[in-house]
């Protein structure tokens, strides 16, 4: 059977050739018992593959079953894939087959394995390398031979690199990998199962489908879908009830798309899970400054000590305070004092060389006193409005009025 027929089948759509490789090699391995690591974004359709792999292989005929390791509670995750005896906790009223002893001579897809506690990951491993495990409460070895083919949306290395996952584990899945693209990376495919799901609703609802216009599909096409298929299916089914109009514009497509993000173009976020507070975001721009200057400083320097041509350090002098908008202290090679560059103005603009020295005045290296600068400078750049002083800043108004008050700022 080939690609296409495999589409058919299984009612995927789209022509691609990331979706492409990804379908061939779903069905070079079936006939194997390989391990297989499904990878893609949430809503990307990765639930399909392992029901590829398992109907294409020697399996085909033994049980199936899908496993959300993401769904169920920590306390009672190994006694679902691995069973319990009797009496071995708390309401465990009688003994209990676990999935892999069901499964045995089938295929188990588990999904969001990324989940799976450290000490379930353990179990998980050891059935991968021998084929046994204990149900919980038991020290009875049992055999099981299962296909297991799991799946994740996260990024499983870094995650062994934060310690939630085993590095053994994970290379003992990841035999041979499968990579789902997301829409994003398959433009031409998101207006054909755009088409199908329109279909689809147009038959459940009783009503005629819905058409986009050219530049309707255009926004289509650029927008990220961070959902994916999932989200372009929802967004599908509300255009389709609510429209009466079944002729659908960009305009009218907009109002379905959260914040229009129709651009491709990187946007700057902050990361939650990092942790960063606002304070910290605050200093980092500060320090980055500083360093910015200090840097500015040292090449000045280096033009002086090399003793290079007076015009040309002059020029370069007049070019920093041009691109920066202050003046700058740069050391004087021949004194323990600093060189002020400053603004020219007009009535000596052919006299550059007339800097005046001046000793270096300490500045202040406190971070509040930083702080309260800033917040001083955005509110009087925008007339004491806090919200949009706030947005300037990059902090939340609620953030920003604690400080107000906290630095007494009138």
């Amino acid at each position: 059977m080939d690609v296409q027929s495999v589409k058919q089948r299984f009612g995927i759509i789209g022509n691609s050739h990331l979706l492409n490789r990804a379908i061939d090699i779903a069905m070079q391995v079936a006939p194997t018992d390989l391990t297989v690591l499904i990878s893609g974004e949430s809503g990307t359709g990765k639930e399909v593959f392992p029901k590829i792999i398992h109907q294409f292989g020697s399996r085909k005929h033994g049980h199936y079953i899908a496993v959300n390791c993401g769904a169920i509670p920590e306390g009672t995750i190994d006694s679902e894939l691995f069973g319990h005896e009797k009496g071995s906790f708390t309401g465990a009223h009688e003994a209990r087959k676990g999935y892999f002893e069901v499964v045995d001579g089938g295929t188990i897809f588990l999904d969001e394995v990324a989940e799976l506690p450290l000490s379930t990951q353990v179990r998980l491993l050891r059935v991968l390398e021998t084929g046994e495990f204990l149900k919980v409460g038991s020290s009875k070895v049992i055999k099981t031979n299962v296909r297991v083919v799991a799946a994740s949306n996260v990024n499983l290395p870094k995650s062994i690199e934060e310690g939630k996952f085993r590095q053994d584990l994970y290379y003992r899945l990841n035999t041979i990998p499968v990579y789902i693209p997301p829409l994003r990376e398959r433009k031409d495919d998101i207006h054909l199962i755009f088409r199908k799901f329109t279909t689809d609703f147009a038959e459940k609802y009783r009503m005629p489908p819905i058409r986009l216009t050219d530049d309707a599909q255009t926004i289509l096409k650029k927008f990220y879908w961070p959902g994916n298929i999932r989200q372009l299916k929802n967004v599908t089914e509300q255009i389709s009830i609510i429209e009466r109009e079944k002729l659908v514009d960009a305009q009218t497509l907009r109002k379905y798309l959260p914040n229009d993000n129709t651009t491709e173009l990187p946007v700057l976020y902050k990361n939650q899970e990092e942790g960063i507070s606002e304070r910290e975001l605050l200093y980092k721009v500060l320090f980055d400054m500083k360093k910015d200057m200090n840097d500015l400083k040292k090449i000045v320097l280096e033009l002086i000590e090399k003793g290079d041509d007076h015009d040309n350090i002059e020029q370069t002098k007049a070019l920093l305070v041009k691109d920066f908008g202050t003046d700058l202290l740069v050391p004087n090679k021949d004194s323990d004092s600093s060189v002020k560059i400053s603004h020219p103005k007009d009535d000596d603009a052919g006299h550059l060389d007339d800097f005046d020295h001046s000793e270096v005045i300490e500045e202040s290296l406190s971070l509040q006193d930083k702080e309260r600068e800033m917040i001083k400078m955005a509110l009087e750049k925008h007339r004491g409005k806090r919200k949009n002083a706030a947005e300037e800043l990059g902090i939340s108004e609620r953030t920003l009025y604690r400080k107000i008050k906290e630095y007494n700022i009138k």
